[in-house]
């Protein structure tokens, strides 16, 4: 029984890791440039998001908001 408890542990702490993992700043930045097409301004954390400022080819400045924990636009 000692043997799998390690290997166990091991896996349910793989298994949990996404639950307090969140993008990087420049992973959010990526998301929403993508999103909109335009350039980012600026990135800064919003509870459990990033709020990414972007500027578009017409000069609107627009927020899109990212989930921290899964990259989606919110």
């Amino acid at each position: 029984m000692k043997n799998l408890l390690a290997p166990i542990c091991a896996a349910l702490l793989l298994l949990s890791a996404p639950a307090w993992a969140d993008i990087s700043r420049d992973d959010a930045a990526a998301v929403a440039q993508r999103a909109s097409g335009g350039r980012v301004l600026s990135v800064e954390k919003a509870g459990s998001a990033r709020r990414v400022k972007i500027v578009t080819a017409k000069g609107e400045v627009r927020v899109i908001m990212v989930d921290a924990a899964t990259g989606r636009v919110q």
